[in-house]
């Protein structure tokens, strides 16, 4: 079978029968071996009667939401290809040839773009249309590496074994999300086609839950850009942090009126150790998550820990330590030069800011470094079953054998 269209269903009484009836018939009149599987998730106004009425084959998926359901319909799917759309009536299901055809021309993720091609008046809240969904594709395309301007269309084709393989997880409405994201930084031939959105035929209200589902969109971009998430910010903030404190350690720097002294001192030391905190947070994510096969493996990264071992980390880490505790015995110095007696701070925090704060940066690098190595560890990827299985294997073919073989 070429095809498969899997739509998901929660109580859609009133279009699925429609919805069913507009990709059966598209299939029927360009020649396409397919069929329609309607992805229940829980039904209970008869929507799965009615699919099936209308010749769909209907799969009941257990746990709910978009995404599970979505899956639930793909697993099931005959198809060497499959298009995906809401059962509402919303999007132009008598028009999927667009997507069949870049799928036969070797395409493994065919996109719809509402925006190029046509948002019917009152098909889209204006809050999704105006600032959600061009946010939120804006932030895709900052944080990966893709073309995509609608990543959020319900109506897409792709390659049914090229998206299985991804591992595709979420069961909310982020799975949207998540299916570009995923087909971007795996290589994936992702390309896309206008569609159109029309009102959705039903008078109930949808599903979607503007700020909540948006969120979780939002939330999955930043959890799956480590860059983004941490390593930028991280930088940023250290770099701010070194050069104020590098500035105020010779003394108070005055812009205009304004004048900064020690207290600045203090913060610019804190944004050092945060940011830093956060490029460590970015490299440790990046390595565990190649490691677990949650993000493909990055180069510069593997190159980086290549290169940055256990020993020169801990050297690293010794040199800062020495030199803060340098800085923290001439302070020491400095206070029994005062007889011990009260200090001014205004003197005595430029020795002792910047010391501490090598010193704690060193800690950080040597408990970084060590952590580093313990994810690079490489571990068997068998299971205790497989080792089992392995060795009884093993065991009959020892007794089997003959003494001639011995």
């Amino acid at each position: 079978m070429e095809l498969t269209v899997v739509m998901p269903c929660l109580n859609e009484a009133e279009t699925v029968e429609t919805c069913v009836r507009k990709a059966l018939a598209c299939m029927q009149e360009n020649g396409i071996d397919g069929e329609v599987v309607i992805a229940d998730n829980g039904s209970t106004d008869g929507s799965q009667q009615l699919a099936r009425d209308a010749g769909a084959r209907v799969v009941h998926v257990e746990e709910k939401g978009y995404g599970n359901a979505l899956l639930g319909g793909i697993r099931a799917a005959r198809g060497k290809y499959v298009i995906m759309g809401d059962a509402d009536d919303s999007y132009d299901l008598t028009n999927l040839m667009p997507f069949v055809e870049q799928l036969r021309d070797g395409a493994e993720l065919v996109m719809g773009n509402r925006f190029k091609g046509g948002i019917a008046p009152g098909a889209m809240p204006p809050l999704h249309r105006y600032l959600g969904n061009p946010v939120l594709s804006f932030v895709g395309r900052l944080f990966f590496p893709s073309a995509i301007g609608d990543f959020h269309c319900g109506l897409r084709g792709f390659r049914r074994d090229s998206i299985l393989q991804l591992g595709l997880q979420t069961g909310g409405m982020e799975f949207a999300s998540e299916m570009v994201v995923k087909s971007t930084l795996q290589g994936l031939d992702v390309r896309e086609v206008p569609t159109t959105l029309s009102p959705d035929g039903r008078s109930r209200p949808p599903h979607l839950r503007s700020w909540r589902d948006g969120w979780r969109h939002l939330r999955f971009l930043m959890l799956y850009s480590p860059r983004w998430l941490f390593f930028i910010p991280g930088l940023v903030l250290m770099t701010l942090g070194l050069v104020a404190g590098a500035a105020l350690t010779f003394g108070p720097v005055y812009i205009g009126k304004l004048a900064f002294d020690v207290d600045t001192l203090v913060g610019a030391s804190a944004m050092v150790v945060i940011g830093f905190q956060a490029v460590l947070f970015a490299l440790f994510t990046k390595v565990y998550a190649a490691e677990e096969g949650f993000l493909p493996e990055d180069k510069r990264i593997r190159k980086l820990v290549d290169i940055v071992t256990l020993e020169k980390g801990l050297l690293a880490g010794g040199l800062l330590g020495v030199a803060g505790l340098g800085g923290l015995v001439a302070s020491l110095v400095h206070w029994g030069g005062r007889g011990f007696g009260e200090l001014i701070p205004a003197e005595s925090l430029r020795l002792v800011v910047p010391s501490a704060t090598a010193f704690v940066i060193s800690f950080q690098t040597i408990f970084a470094s060590l952590f580093i190595s313990i994810l690079g560890i490489r571990r068997s990827r068998e299971t205790p079953i497989d080792v089992a299985a392995s060795a009884a294997e093993e065991a009959a073919e020892a007794v089997s054998r003959t003494p001639a073989d011995a």
